[in-house]
């Protein structure tokens, strides 16, 4: 299983709220909602998700075996 937890960890060190994330750099609600539920994203959206926060994938996403 994927675990979007390390993206929720950084996004609380970086001070930025969901917020900010929605309003500012216009991520979708959705998008907010796959977050939270640990469900599928494509590359390009991590890829994006990594661009506005200047980090890493694994600052992101990890994998937990099931």
């Amino acid at each position: 299983m994927i675990s979007y937890q390390p993206f929720w960890n950084t996004i609380q060190k970086k001070g930025i709220t969901t917020y900010k994330l929605i309003n500012e750099y216009k991520l979708s609600r959705s998008l907010i909602d796959k977050l939270k539920h640990n469900k599928g994203l494509t590359t390009s959206t991590l890829n994006d998700l990594c661009l506005i926060l200047q980090c890493n994938l694994d600052d992101i996403a990890e994998y937990i075996e099931d």
